[in-house]
């Protein structure tokens, strides 16, 4: 059957409902709706409904409400019911809703975050079958890896005896976070053929740490290997951040821990140019 005007609701249904304050001697109240008349309303006084019209307890045209007598403040109160004013609600009985009734885009048709969540922002958890939110700060991990850098020589360089500190490599990496902390790992390839003592040391943040990087010393012709896996504080402030790998005497003398730093066929025909590989993971704890 056709019919004219909106669609008729046909789910939920609540009426509207007024709250009046009490006047002391005051019979006409406004509606907050226009009305045809007082059979448009439902009045109620002390939870006692009133019969409407003329000569009975109250009358309404438009938005005045005509009481027959007045009421007394702080010992009377007074509502109505817009009969007339029927509306649909989004609201649904409680617990009526299950997920049938929840469409998956609820929660895909929302906006992604582009980043890690605020301490402050709220989950949804069920606790033992009870829903309940969740503050991100109370479930976050409290270590976390923010930044892995790899870096690598394969250049074959030698190394001269010497007296004093000495670089070998050198290079700098950018932390992300003040007060952080890194992990490197040091992998360095070498050949030798030496015979004095001498340590190969890292410097970090421009404080040295003296045989950081520890090696297999060799008195004849062989490869050997430099490796460190350590970790430091990195500085209160974001930035480029200075390393070196250096070796230095212990006793003063005149020496060198290797004769050739990433050693290739020049110094072993059985093998291919090799590479030095520094990582850096920095992390909070």
């Amino acid at each position: 059957m056709a019919y004219l005007g909106n669609a008729p609701a046909r789910s939920f249904i609540s009426f509207e409902k007024q709250v009046f304050t009490i006047v002391n001697s005051q019979t006409a109240y406004t509606l907050s709706h226009s009305v045809v008349n007082e059979n448009d309303i439902r009045l109620v006084v002390n939870n006692v409904v009133q019969e409407p019209g003329s000569g009975k307890a109250y009358t309404a045209s438009g938005t005045t409400l005509t009481l027959s007598a007045a009421l007394v403040n702080g010992t009377d109160e007074m509502y109505c019911v817009f009969l007339g004013r029927a509306i649909q609600t989004v609201n649904p009985p409680n617990a009526s809703v299950g997920s049938a009734q929840v469409a998956d885009t609820l929660i895909s048709g929302k906006t992604a975050l582009a980043s890690e969540p605020d301490d402050t922002d709220e989950f949804l958890v069920s606790d033992s079958g009870t829903l309940k939110r969740i503050d991100y700060s109370l479930i976050k991990g409290s270590g976390k890896v923010l930044k892995i850098d790899a870096q690598t020589n394969n250049t074959r360089a030698t190394i001269s005896s010497a007296t004093s500190k000495t670089t070998m490599l050198s290079g700098t990496f950018t932390n992300v976070q003040a007060s952080s902390k890194i992990l490197i790992d040091v992998k360095m390839p070498m050949h030798t053929m030496n015979s004095g003592v001498s340590f190969i040391g890292f410097t970090w943040n421009s404080v040295d740490y003296d045989s950081a990087i520890q090696y297999t010393y060799e008195t004849s012709s062989n490869g050997s290997f430099g490796s460190m896996h350590r970790s430091f504080d990195n500085p209160a402030s974001t930035g480029s951040i200075a390393w070196v790998i250096y070796f230095k005497t212990e006793n003063g003398g005149n020496d060198r821990p290797c004769n050739t730093l990433n050693p290739n066929a020049t110094d072993d025909a059985r093998q291919d140019q090799t590479t030095t590989t520094i990582t850096f993971m920095e992390y909070t704890t």
